[in-house]
């Protein structure tokens, strides 16, 4: 499969070239920067270990809503 362009700066080297369902149930450490240790503390305090339990995970989700809320804060 031919490297996807949107994720080319998202994803470590070697899963950029996966189909994005195949990134999703993968490990959080697919994500660059993202170490296994610290993959594994993201489960601990977190309980996701996926990617996409962490893109589902509410604390996750709040985060980023009050993120959008705050940059149209008056």
């Amino acid at each position: 499969m031919a490297v996807n362009e949107s994720v080319e700066h998202i994803l470590d080297k070697e899963w950029e070239g996966k189909p994005l369902s195949e990134v999703v149930a993968a490990s959080p450490a697919v994500l660059q920067g993202l170490t296994e240790e610290r993959a594994e503390k993201i489960a601990d305090a977190l309980g996701a270990k996926t990617v996409g339990e962490l893109a589902s995970n509410k604390f996750v989700r709040w985060a980023q809503a009050l993120a959008t809320l705050a940059d149209y804060e008056k």
